[in-house]
């Protein structure tokens, strides 16, 4: 029977983690499975905590949502360690792009009898973060500042964080001049944002790159170029459904490494939790992680 650790953080989103984890831990324990539960004080805490779990031959779970996700498996690419993941958190961007489900009935059976298989993850380096590994997207632009004032939008989760969060940044943004180098080719590009996707989504649902595929071993590279402002809102809308990519001012281009660089300084992100600013550079990892799904 398999061993699970499950890796909490308890200081975000404590109450639903806890709530989530404790219907699925009932499951699992009346299956047979061992499982056992470490808290977290942060997200560097939670990598060690996983290398340490499955350098002791357990299948790690990642309780949570995308940071916590994106920490753990980030922690995981490159080892033989299976990672699971209990959707916990306020976007779950990552386990939506694994087709999980939420029900606690549903994800114990998917942990206990899926069979792992390789997904990518993505390399990131910059001048502040020498190298870090995660799992969804880099995004360089408007959204790196919408994630901020999401992650700081006090009682408001979901989406409502999110698109409260981007009104606020397009409110405050002016257009950026990129460069964007795919592959070695250089691309320049005036407006809001450049995204490197394994994962589709993003920002609680949003479907930035709806052929973006975690077991390609391609990035998607979604360019958002400049718009007027009421035409940049109906396209945050179509985010949705994946649509916006029809528009005129939407580009995407695809490749194995990005490196994005601008005129300013511009802030990233990735997986909703690691921000600093350009330049960065984003490198796909094909296979490098095996999860449960």
């Amino acid at each position: 029977m398999r061993q699970f650790t499950a890796v909490v953080n308890p200081t975000a989103g404590a109450a639903t983690g806890a709530a989530a984890l404790l219907g699925v831990a009932r499951l699992l324990r009346e299956a047979g499975a061992d499982l056992e539960t470490v808290y977290s004080n942060s997200l560097d805490h939670a990598r060690e905590l996983a290398r340490t779990a499955g350098e002791g031959g357990r299948i790690v779970l990642a309780v949570g949502g995308d940071g916590i996700t994106g920490a753990v498996g980030g922690a995981l690419s490159g080892t033989d360690t299976v990672l699971g993941l209990i959707p916990a958190g306020r976007g779950n961007d990552f386990a939506r792009a694994l087709k999980l489900p939420t029900e606690a009935d549903a994800v114990a059976r998917v942990l206990l009898e899926a069979e792992p298989r390789p997904v990518d993850t993505i390399e990131v380096r910059s001048a502040v973060h020498d190298r870090t590994v995660v799992l969804g997207s880099v995004y360089a632009g408007v959204d790196a500042v919408a994630n901020h004032h999401a992650n700081h939008a006090g009682l408001l989760r979901g989406s409502a964080a999110y698109y409260l969060g981007g009104l606020r940044a397009v409110a405050g943004w002016r257009p950026a001049r990129y460069r964007v180098t795919v592959d070695g080719t250089e691309h320049t590009h005036r407006g809001y944002t450049v995204v490197a996707a394994n994962s589709g989504f993003y920002g609680s649902g949003r479907n930035i790159a709806p052929d973006a595929r975690i077991d390609d071993g391609l990035l998607e590279i979604v360019l958002i170029r400049h718009a007027p402002r009421h035409l940049f809102f109906a396209l945050m809308n179509e985010l949705k459904s994946g649509t916006h990519i029809r528009r005129p001012e939407v580009s995407v281009l695809r490749g194995t490494q990005v490196r994005i660089e601008a005129d300013r300084d511009i802030p990233y992100g990735a997986d909703g939790e690691v921000e600093a600013e350009l330049p960065v550079t984003a490198t796909v990892l094909p296979g490098a992680l095996r999860a449960l799904f």
